[in-house]
């Protein structure tokens, strides 16, 4: 039978120690390579928000319409004529929201109905152009030969998108929603409307919330 003496027993905790602290920094680098957005607070702290307090269920959105906003994401989702926007749902009720049968519009204020893009819509065109060939007159979306979308922006969309997963009580979830803009700039006057939220049994009332101004948050029923 082999021992091992203290000095051999002192090595094995130190390698143990060195393997645990390596591991650690792997995870942290690898977390720091994936979407990361700011932890999203409660519905009510955003400008941009509608409140049914009968429901205790709130709303909000959250544009990413400046360059500090896009800095969450490595691809420039304007270039290629989406308009990303923060969905959040925060559930003060005390039964659990079903979202599988979720509608979100985006009116436009020429009255045009736009539904979130699709994987398939956001795979198309999230392609990685080569430069043209030939100069000419900048497009507002990228040219040129395309490739197979990259490993990294597809894993970034995927941890983005906003996921219609069941909202437990007193609680929040969030995601990005990308709008296909591209025929459709937006101009002031676009407002968000979302139906189909069911609290158990019951829907709620569809919630309708402007994109340039905040709401008034709907009063309770009596």
């Amino acid at each position: 039978m082999q021992t091992r003496g203290p000095g051999g027993y002192n090595q094995s905790v130190r390698a143990l120690k060195i393997a645990a602290v390596l591991a650690l920094l792997a995870t942290l680098l690898y977390a720091e390579k994936r979407f990361n957005p700011p932890p999203a607070g409660n519905a009510n702290s955003y400008p941009l928000h509608e409140t049914h307090a009968d429901e205790k269920v709130a709303i909000a959105l959250d544009p990413v319409d400046t360059p500090e906003k896009a800095k969450v994401f490595s691809v420039n989702y304007k270039g290629y004529g989406f308009y990303p926007v923060r969905l959040i749902v925060t559930n003060d009720s005390d039964q659990t929201l079903m979202l599988q049968n979720v509608k979100i519009e985006l009116i436009t204020a020429h009255r045009d109905k736009l539904q979130p893009a699709s994987d398939d819509d956001i795979y198309r065109r999230l392609v990685k152009p080569n430069k043209a060939s030939h100069p000419g007159p900048k497009l507002p979306f990228p040219t040129g030969k395309k490739e197979p979308l990259s490993k990294e922006a597809r894993e970034e969309y995927e941890s983005a998108q906003f996921l219609t997963v069941p909202v437990t009580p007193h609680s929040t979830h969030s995601g990005y929603l990308f709008f296909d803009v591209m025929d459709a700039p937006m101009e002031p006057g676009a407002h968000l409307q979302i139906s189909g939220i069911k609290a158990g049994s019951q829907e709620l009332f569809y919630f309708d919330i402007p994109m340039d101004k905040p709401p008034a948050d709907m009063p309770v029923q009596k």
